[in-house]
């Protein structure tokens, strides 16, 4: 009864965080990442409760929960910093951001050989210029 407590009180608490990342952010960034880390606890807890099921005794096994919703939590704000993040330095409004860069892959076509290769592909710097 103790871990669901505890589970119930974090839940809480990053609902709460995710809905008032807002106010504390400048733009929408934040509050993105919270969102996915809160969607991503809830899908992972599913998943864990999930699993219970095919155990032989589900009571002794209720920490699946909680390991499925701390996988889920950083799965989600993994994907919220790749989701919002796409280049390692923005300039924008005259401000500089420095981000962790989207990587993405690319197929290249040798032109002396006619193969195709992978080619891995990262924005280092990103801006608007008037």
């Amino acid at each position: 009864m103790k871990k669901f407590k505890t589970l119930f009180a974090v839940m809480t608490l990053v609902s709460l965080l995710s809905t008032t990342s807002s106010a504390f952010a400048s733009e929408d960034t934040i509050r993105e990442v919270f969102t996915d880390a809160f969607y991503g606890a809830a899908i992972g807890g599913l998943v864990g409760g999930a699993l219970i099921v095919f155990t032989d005794k589900p009571a002794d096994h209720l920490n699946y929960i909680a390991y499925g919703a701390a996988s889920g939590v950083l799965a989600g704000t993994a994907y919220g910093l790749a989701k919002s993040a796409r280049a390692f330095a923005e300039v924008e409004n005259g401000r500089v951001k420095i981000a962790m860069p989207t990587i993405m892959p690319e197929l290249v076509a040798s032109p002396s050989s006619g193969q195709m290769t992978v080619a891995w592909k990262a924005e280092l710097l990103r801006g608007t210029f008037n």
